[in-house]
């Protein structure tokens, strides 16, 4: 639904803020979560804005969660900095990683204080040490290059910045990203926290020259699809003719769409010996630390617990 079919909820109702929202896979999942999480009658609904949509458009959105009793709290995806630059004001509470990165993906309440989280420092690292393999980066030098400079690359990179010891960096990450503003704030916010990583800023303006980033990477690097590029918008950062490292991983953030990338990279699995990993641990790790948020729950992030959640999850993919 958009903005102007919202209706004050007469149950307790969780709300995913995004752009194509009945599309995603969680509209059958949170259902059958709901229940093995014991959360009661509890619908989820999509709200949908368009990319970068009006402030007036996000500041309506918060203030109906934040005023109606029924509503519990929200996911937010692909707005999570558009919204927060709209409607920062209305929020009682902004975790670190809110107030660092300037986004929230997670809306909740405690009492009558609204709170905004980001959770995608906290998600991105575990999705990430979910199939990378544990010393990776110390035995084997490999670099990072995240395609997009968005939220989510900025998300994964702090998490790495904040949270890794020395011996776990990537030898070099290296960002790229088609305009120069989201280069600049990353540099920006980079710079605060940075304990001493080289990182590389790339002005990419087509995908020929990602795929000569990509292309001089050492092998067993990492490449990351930060872009949205394949779900948000049609397309690829890479051309068909990218070279990726020998030995390394792929990384596409996302699980449903096009996933052009996802396809370039497993079309070049076998040459180049590329490990390949899809959006869906991801798209599980960071709906199950809002749904913790929200609800007030403890959810385990790995073990039989969370293996019980993927299964639920993989029974509706």
């Amino acid at each position: 639904m958009t903005v102007s079919e919202l209706v004050p909820a007469d149950r307790p109702t969780f709300y995913f803020i995004g752009v194509t929202t009945e599309k995603s896979s969680i509209m059958k999942v949170f259902p059958k979560w709901a229940e093995y999480l014991g959360l009661g009658d509890t619908p989820i609904k999509g709200i949908d804005c368009k990319h970068h949509d009006d402030a007036a458009v996000y500041r309506e959105v918060v203030r109906f969660i934040k005023n109606d009793p029924g509503s519990v709290g929200a996911l937010v995806t692909t707005h999570k900095i558009d919204l927060l630059n709209a409607a920062k004001s209305m929020f009682d509470y902004l975790d670190p990683y809110a107030e660092l990165l300037g986004e929230i993906s997670s809306i909740s309440k405690r009492g009558s204080a609204l709170r905004g989280h980001a959770k995608d420092p906290i998600t991105s690292g575990l999705s990430m040490e979910a199939f990378v393999p544990e010393n990776h980066w110390r035995d084997t030098g490999a670099e990072l290059c995240l395609l997009g400079a968005g939220g989510s690359s900025l998300a994964l990179s702090t998490y790495i910045m904040k949270q890794k010891r020395r011996e776990a960096w990537p030898a070099r990450i290296v960002v790229t990203n088609r305009s120069e503003p989201r280069l600049a704030e990353m540099k920006r916010i980079h710079a605060s926290i940075n304990p001493g990583i080289k990182v590389d800023y790339v002005l990419a303006t087509s995908p020929e020259v990602n795929d000569s980033v990509v292309g001089g990477l050492k092998p067993r690097s990492l490449v990351v699809n930060a872009t949205g590029l394949g779900k948000d918008a049609p397309g690829s950062p890479l051309t068909d003719a990218v070279s990726f490292p020998e030995g390394g991983l792929a990384w596409e953030f996302n699980y449903r769409g096009e996933l052009v990338f996802l396809n370039q990279a497993r079309a070049a699995a076998k040459s180049r010996g590329l490990y390949v990993e899809d959006g869906w641990v991801y798209f599980i790790h960071g709906w199950t630390r809002v749904i913790a948020e929200v609800f007030g729950v403890e959810i385990p992030t790995s073990g039989p617990g969370f293996d019980k959640l993927s299964e639920i999850a993989a029974s509706t993919r």
